[in-house]
């Protein structure tokens, strides 16, 4: 048999793989503004129906999940973490912050018998069409000019929250440019201090090489996301010590990663 056919079957297949990337974002550039149109404007038809946030909220998750799949983009979560999460309960999640895919990513990992929310800038949530969405969706406004308004708000939207719901929440505040973490700011620990909640760490490795800062188009690709053991606040101590403990732990994680 000729030695040459498996290099021959390789370029096939590298050829075949390509032509369905193509294909997909081809779908995606088609079909996807008309698929954004009909998820934000669902909730001025039907978000008064009773039931609505719960149904709605799957739809997001279900969307998240079409979206990576167009972009050729697989998000993993080991089994164990699954199970750990779909168990959570009375816990603030934080994770780091590499790249806008983070969000969509932790949504198609997360399993539906956890119910996550995100906090969002009111600015964002204010905008024309992305409103009606963000509020059928239950996403919490932080007013950001005001860091006491912000963290009372946020602190009386967790307290309301049942307890198998979280708010997601991104520590460093925004996308991190640096191969490691950022500094976090301390409104996690602070929310966490103030409604007796734990804090339920994630690490999110590698969504910034498929879509690194000031690129538009994300590469296809895996991103790893990884959960931590339960984070509990030490009254006893500065909220900064809990910050430093808190990114500390995140940050061995983050740099254990053996792709780095």
């Amino acid at each position: 048999m000729p030695t040459h056919l498996p290099a021959e079957t390789a370029v096939t297949a590298t050829i075949d793989g390509f032509g369905i990337r193509f294909l997909k974002r081809g779908v995606l550039f088609v079909a996807g503004p008309l698929y954004f149109l009909i998820i934000a404007f669902i909730p001025l038809l039907c978000g008064r129906r009773r039931g609505f946030r719960g149904w709605y909220w799957r739809k997001v998750k279900r969307a998240c999940t079409r979206l990576l799949w167009l972009l050729s983009i697989r998000p993993i979560m080991s089994d164990a973490d699954r199970a750990t999460l779909a168990s959570d309960t009375n816990s603030i999640i934080v994770i780091n912050h590499r790249s806008h895919l983070d969000g969509f990513a932790l949504m198609d990992v997360m399993p539906d018998e956890k119910w996550i929310t995100f906090a969002a800038k009111k600015e964002l949530c204010d905008a024309p069409l992305l409103r009606r969405g963000f509020k059928g969706a239950g996403l919490v406004e932080i007013n950001r000019k005001s860091g006491a308004v912000a963290l009372e708000t946020l602190t009386s939207a967790v307290d309301e929250m049942p307890a198998r719901s979280s708010v997601v929440l991104f520590p460093e505040g925004t996308r991190t440019k640096s191969e490691g973490l950022g500094p976090f700011k301390a409104g996690a620990v602070m929310v966490a201090r103030k409604t007796g909640r734990t804090i339920r760490p994630i690490v999110i490795h590698a969504s910034d090489r498929l879509l690194p800062p000031g690129k538009l188009l994300p590469k296809s690709g895996t991103i790893r996301i990884e959960v931590l053991p339960p984070f509990k606040c030490d009254p006893n101590v500065a909220v900064d010590d809990d910050v430093e403990r808190l990114r500390a732990s995140m940050l061995e994680a983050f740099d254990a990663d053996p792709s780095r």
